[in-house]
């Protein structure tokens, strides 16, 4: 029997750290730009692929405001809420690579209903996490 789907989050600079396991099929990763000040919001969901290997599948993705080099896709709808709109134009991904600096906010990650800073899931080293798709193991 295959493992649940979710995501494992590790190191990138401490490859000994073990990966950590999430059980989840869709969340979302949400930020601050740290110079610009605007909020992104990206959705995501885990499915296994055409070939039983999980993929992550990128669902729709929100900007609330604009700034410079910033400026949303051109077929971001502005909705009357201040937030812009659209649906990245990537198919599935094998990876995210998440930069995280101690001088700036950590990503907030929500699923179920529920947000939290992403430290509370996987410590930063203050370098880059990678979020891959897998099956628990």
């Amino acid at each position: 029997m295959l493992g649940a789907l979710g995501v494992c989050l590790s190191l990138a600079a401490a490859p000994g750290v073990p990966p950590r396991f999430v059980p989840v099929r869709a969340f979302t990763l949400a930020w601050t730009h740290s110079i610009e000040k605007i909020r992104w919001e990206e959705d995501y969901t885990v499915r296994s692929g055409p070939d039983g290997r999980p993929v992550l599948v990128p669902g729709q993705a929100r900007i609330l405001g604009s700034g410079a080099g910033m400026e949303p896709p051109p077929d971001a709808t502005l909705r009357p809420d201040g937030w812009y709109v659209y649906q990245p134009r990537t198919g599935p991904l094998d990876e995210l690579r998440l930069s995280r600096s101690p001088y700036t906010a950590d990503y907030d990650w929500c699923a179920g209903g529920r947000c939290q800073p992403m430290r509370g899931l996987m410590p930063t080293d203050g370098d880059v996490t990678l979020l891959r798709p897998c099956r628990a193991p």
